[in-house]
């Protein structure tokens, strides 16, 4: 049977509770040139898989306008979880090293395909048990039901060139407030953010004192404070299409509504020369 989590967060508490009920997912990843792989085996929660966010939860871009990020088939994804030891009927309890940032990309994919998934609040860094070394115990491959990625939770080029349309949907960039108003970063082919698209760094939706998740009333305001109210149509982006992910997960967490992914996001719409940006502190 299937343990329910009680949300899309979930605390170090609940986890030590049921550590032998859930499958935990190391998802660290780095920008830099760390490794994450070595990160899992320097020391992990004790029986968890490592997942790579490049090679596990990503396909190698084909063709431009993807983005450096876009979703691998879900028939890939399937075989991936299944080769992890995730199965059907496991809650999956993903944690990183950075507020979540990459681990709500595992949790959104799992949770948007019907797929029990929850992200542990604060972290490796709240988990005061004992830590694993080394490369980890392989679990049994189990079944993981494939499925296509569901249309009503993602969002196209069509889609977010609405956003500065009166009656077009709240599009959200989830990069630093540095990135959305056009500074330069290495990681973006042109600087700047889509027309339209409102300011909401992943970042604030944590704690900077704690490294946890504001509560459900801060996160509503926050939300409330651009426009996103329960029913509101919201389209997240971010650099790639993962800390988008962190925007739309802390929508669930208070309860405004899932929203939707632009997978290709900022490096999919600087892609095309022809696609309009704006630079600045506004839309």
């Amino acid at each position: 049977m299937t343990l329910r989590s009680p949300s899309p967060l979930v605390d170090a508490a609940w986890l030590a509770e049921h550590l032998e009920d859930v499958v935990v997912a190391d998802v660290r990843w780095y920008l830099d040139d760390r490794s994450g792989r070595a990160e899992y085996e320097a020391g992990h929660i004790p029986g968890a898989v490592h997942v790579d966010v490049d090679t596990d939860l990503s396909a190698p871009p084909t063709r431009p306008g993807q983005g450096r990020h876009p979703l691998p088939t879900p028939e890939t994804f399937a075989a991936t979880m299944g080769s992890l030891g995730i199965g059907d009927d496991d809650t999956v309890v993903a944690y990183d090293d950075a507020g979540g940032a990459m681990a709500a990309r595992l949790v959104w994919m799992l949770r948007v395909t019907g797929h029990e998934a929850t992200l542990l609040d604060g972290g490796i860094a709240a988990w005061e048990g004992p830590l694993e070394t080394g490369p980890g115990a392989r679990r049994a491959k189990s079944r993981f039901t494939g499925g296509s990625w569901p249309q009503g939770h993602l969002a196209g080029f069509d889609d977010v060139s609405r956003a500065a349309e009166d009656d077009g949907p709240v599009v959200v960039d989830a990069r630093s407030a540095s990135r959305y108003r056009g500074e330069p970063h290495p990681l973006d082919d042109r600087a700047g953010h889509v027309p339209g698209a409102l300011s909401l760094p992943f970042a604030g939706n944590v704690d900077p004192a704690t490294g946890r998740f504001l509560t459900p009333e801060r996160l509503r305001a926050r939300f409330a404070a651009v426009g996103i109210e329960p029913g509101t149509d919201v389209i997240a982006y971010c650099g790639s299409g993962i800390t988008a992910c962190h925007d739309l997960l802390a929508m669930e967490i208070a309860g405004v509504g899932p929203g939707r992914l632009f997978v290709g996001s900022w490096s999919g719409w600087s892609a095309d020369p022809d696609r309009p940006v704006a630079t600045g502190e506004k839309p």
